[in-house]
């Protein structure tokens, strides 16, 4: 049985930056189907002036795998820091990503 709190292995560890990879540019895409289709607006300030331009995506893609290698430098140093850190980010984009997908089914 898989313990939740176990040391996260290497294996593990690029599992989890891909999955949250993968979170972050579904949550771009839905974001862009959303506010295109007027269902819902775009929050973050920063954000709001590019979404359904091209930057939108770029920088939703250049951010997240800019964010796994930081994780994964940090994982090398101190790997419990980064498995937490991880984790918790999988869980809240994971949680973003069905609150769109729900809105998406929705609309």
């Amino acid at each position: 049985m898989m313990k939740i709190f176990s040391p996260v292995g290497r294996n593990k560890m690029k599992v989890l930056l891909g999955v949250l990879i993968s979170f972050v540019i579904l949550d771009g895409l839905l974001t862009e189907l959303l506010v295109n289709r007027g269902v819902v607006r775009e929050i973050n300030p920063f954000l709001q002036p590019l979404v359904g331009d091209i930057g939108f995506m770029v920088l939703k893609v250049v951010g997240a795998v800019l964010c796994a290698l930081i994780l994964w430098d940090i994982y090398r140093r101190y790997p419990k820091v980064a498995a937490i850190t991880t984790w918790i980010a999988v869980a809240g984009y994971g949680i973003i990503v069905i609150w769109n997908t729900s809105l998406f089914i929705i609309a």
